[in-house]
């Protein structure tokens, strides 16, 4: 199980949402299969509908 703040502690040089958005699919890339959202991105520029937006970046992996 992947959960969102592992990720944004594992890279804490992320700058904005796309940046998350890139770390996620490698992860999901490494063989994750799970995610999970315990923490909101803090980013500015973090849109609304984060969640579906990474949602869908983790399954999209390629």
């Amino acid at each position: 199980m992947l959960y969102l703040s592992k990720i944004l502690i594992a890279n804490q040089e992320l700058q904005n949402f796309d940046e998350l958005k890139d770390a996620v699919k490698e992860f999901a890339r490494q063989g994750e299969m799970f995610l999970r959202f315990d923490v909101k991105p803090p980013f500015p520029d973090t849109p609304s509908d984060w969640e579906d937006q990474l949602e869908a970046t983790f399954n999209s992996r390629y």
